[in-house]
């Protein structure tokens, strides 16, 4: 396991159970209730710390390289998943994922965010950085569920749209501008999950939904706390400092409206147990989805568009 700055402590707990274990297989010793207790500490040092995390550590904990990623969440969650690639005017972009696929015996379109997990699957999907055709085949997706009648389920995991040259050639915003609108203008549900980090426009572009919900320790912000440390004090050390002052936590936008859930976590984050995160972010889709689907059409894309409309005339108090 990958083990944060902060888990320094419990890493070396860890180490001297996996230590004991090694004895015991070895030497055939009874070290189950040295192991038991470890394991005890390990439990009340994950609680203790998880339970005071600062926004820069969360922000850790959203990046971290064994957190369940949108392909996870597909394998574990979806059935019968038909990929669906390209945008119709350019190219195929790798960093969105997006298909048709059954949700619990339900029909859906579900597109979302790909990292990758390791140097090879990084580079084939850009880091989770999506470029203009990336943006135009999740419309072109959104448009196909419109047309069929099918809900659509967002999973938002990415550090920012790609800000390279030949994406703004493209027309980068042009593009995370019309799938804005494709998502407040369809007629069918729309849930969108954050399941890791939530950059930029180039999150809104999935995340404009009838609900949008947060796993526990992931995050949601106009601009990374590097680059906003960047801009504002032309230094990357200020990055702890830029995570305090943007309010990008799970629990800071629930409380400023700007999301409708914060979905548990399993202790110590969701990349120690990552079938119970995935369980957890299935059970309350299904919970929404099953609200959703009996409302009106006008009536979804009405209440969506005044949901949005209302963050800008009440402000951020």
């Amino acid at each position: 396991m990958n083990f944060l700055d902060f888990e320094k402590p419990i890493a070396e707990i860890e180490a001297k159970i996996e230590d004991l274990r090694h004895m015991g297989d070895g030497d055939g010793l009874n070290i189950a209730e040295e192991v038991a207790r470890l394991q005890a500490k390990v439990e009340k040092r994950l609680r203790e710390t998880y339970a005071k995390l600062t926004p820069w550590q969360k922000t850790q904990v959203a990046r971290h390289p064994d957190r369940p990623h949108c392909s996870h969440y597909i394998a574990a969650l979806f059935e019968d998943f038909q990929p669906l690639a390209g945008d119709r005017s350019f190219a195929d972009d790798s960093a969105i994922l997006g298909g048709l696929a059954r949700f619990r015996g339900r029909s859906v379109m579900v597109i979302g965010q790909e990292k990758g997990h390791d140097t090879e699957t990084r580079m084939k999907h850009n880091f989770g950085m999506a470029r203009p055709e990336g943006y135009r085949k999740a419309r072109r997706l959104m448009e196909m569920a419109d047309h069929f009648g099918l809900p659509v389920i967002t999973l938002v995991d990415t550090a920012g749209a790609y800000p390279g040259i030949d994406a703004e050639e493209r027309g980068q915003a042009e593009a995370i501008a019309k799938s804005i609108e494709t998502c407040l203008g369809i007629r069918v549900p729309l849930i969108s999950v954050v399941i890791g980090e939530g950059g930029s426009g180039g999150a809104i572009a999935l995340a404009t939904g009838n609900v949008v919900m947060m796993l526990e320790h992931s995050i949601y912000s106009v601009i990374s706390p590097e680059g906003c440390a960047g801009i504002l004090w032309r230094s990357g050390d200020q990055a702890q400092a830029a995570a305090e002052a943007l309010r990008l936590t799970a629990q800071d936008l629930l409380r400023l409206k700007v999301i409708d859930e914060v979905v548990p976590e399993p202790l110590g984050g969701a990349h120690r147990a990552r079938d119970a995160a995935m369980h957890a972010v299935g059970s309350a889709i299904e919970r929404h989805l099953s609200a959703l689907v009996s409302q009106d059409p006008g009536v979804l894309r009405a209440r969506r568009r005044d949901k949005f409309l209302a963050m800008g005339r009440s402000g951020l108090e």
